[in-house]
Order: C-alpha cells, then structure tokens, then sequence
C-alpha cells in the first residue's frame, strides 16, 4: 500500500494556566515542526480551560475531523487534571485505575509513596493503550485517535518520540523560502496571489519581520511536490526581481 498523500492531525492545548498567562506555551509550536517532518500536516491547534465540558466538547469537534487528535495537559495528580476523565467521557468508556500504569509508577516511587493523589495518573480510559514516559514514569495514553500527552514540554516531548514510530505518516512538508528583503509586501502582493491562484496545490504566504530598523520579508513556499514548489520558488524570485529592478 503505498503512503497517504496526507496525514492530518489536530492538538488540543489543556490548562487555565495557558489561557490566563501564567505559563506560556511551547508545544504547539514544538509538534508543528515535529509532526511536519515526520509527514503529518498539523491543521488546527485549540486552547481550552480546565473545564470538563469543553475539553469534551473540543475532543469531540477534533477526533471527527482529523486523522489525529492529540492532547497535552491535565494528566498529572493534582484535582484540576481531568483530561483522562474528560476523554473518557467525550469517547463513552470507563476510567478506572491501570494495572499497567501502577507497575510502571512502582518503577520510580516506593510503594509506601504512592498516595492517592499519584494514584491518579494510573487512572487511564478503558481500552486505551499506554504512551511511555522515559521521565517520570508516569504514562499518556492512546484511544481511538485521540492521543493524550503531558503539559510538561519535556515530559511531552519524551512521550512524542515514543508514539511517533506508530503513528501514520503521508508524503513529507517539502518548504522553500524565498527572501524578499525590504521589498514593502504591498509592492508585490498582487503578483503574489497570481502565482498563488496559479499553484492551489500549494500553501504560499508572505512573512514580514521587523529588525535593525526596517521590513525585511519571506515567501515561504509548502507543498508535497518538489518540482512544483520549485516551480513557485522559481517564478516568486523572477517576479521579486523584477519589481526590484523597475523600483530602483
């Protein structure tokens, strides 16, 4: 069977902490690169509170519309982690303690240890398979389509790599980027959106920073095929430089 020309996936970002400020976020940014290069096309990225129903909600929305869902946040042991229930409860299963999971704390805290509250990251949705954690033991899980990942960016991270291997991939990202310098993008967004309406395979946007004192842009330019998006890159410069030339 030959590879899938696209692998979709959605992440669902879980905590008050992320929506209030407190702690900036660093996994969305952190899977988007991840999964583009392994050959799965991040589509759509949520933040949601710690709030039951609109975690069940949000799974509910993105499980249906993408290839996968994963989640990061909520697992931990503390009374607001409530991800492991509220997935259980948007997929209509039970949660009830793991064996698997309690073994696999057991690795890292005396039993004597294991009060109620790290019980808790042993409770994990029927059905659903174990997502490792080489950090601290304490397990994601994966159900239906949904995978349920640590808010810790390096705890998320670890359990990543794990279920990266298992995951379905498609054909890979190919992107080239074409520097504009300080050519204003009002100057070339008409021809721009010519190329672009040319090439509706392709994903091209323009991308303006400001530093040492002025504009300096990129076109970037995504798709699937090498040759075609070369063939965008290639018409982007010739256009770059003839709005250059008949501006000087």
């Amino acid at each position: 069977m030959g590879q899938a020309a696209s692998v979709t996936a959605a992440l669902l970002v879980i905590g008050d902490e992320i929506l209030s400020g407190r702690t900036p976020d660093q996994n969305i940014i952190y899977m988007a690169d991840y999964l583009t290069k392994i050959g799965i096309d991040l589509r759509e990225a949520r933040v949601v509170p710690d709030v039951p129903a609109e975690i069940v909600a949000a799974v509910n929305a993105l499980r249906c519309r993408y290839d996968y869902l994963f989640t990061t946040g909520g697992i931990g042991p503390t009374h607001d982690d409530i991800t492991a229930d509220a997935v259980a409860a948007a997929l209509g299963v039970e949660i009830s303690e793991d064996p698997r999971a309690i073994k696999l704390l057991l690795e890292r805290i005396k039993p004597e240890d294991l009060n109620a509250a790290r019980r808790r990251m042993a409770r994990i949705p029927h059905g659903a398979a174990l997502v490792g954690n080489k950090i601290s033991a304490a397990p994601g899980f994966w159900i239906d389509n949904v995978i349920v990942l640590a808010g810790v960016p390096a705890i998320m991270q670890a359990m990543l790599d794990d279920v990266a291997p298992k995951l379905a991939t498609g054909l890979p990202m190919i992107v080239e980027t074409v520097a504009a310098g300080s050519l204003p993008e009002g100057a070339y967004a008409a021809a721009l959106g010519e190329i672009a309406n040319a090439s509706p395979e392709l994903t091209i946007g323009s991308y303006p920073a400001f530093w040492e004192g002025g504009f300096h842009n990129e076109i970037v330019v995504r798709g699937k095929d090498k040759t075609k998006v070369a063939a965008a890159a290639a018409a982007i410069r010739a256009m770059l430089s003839r709005l250059t030339k008949a501006s000087a």
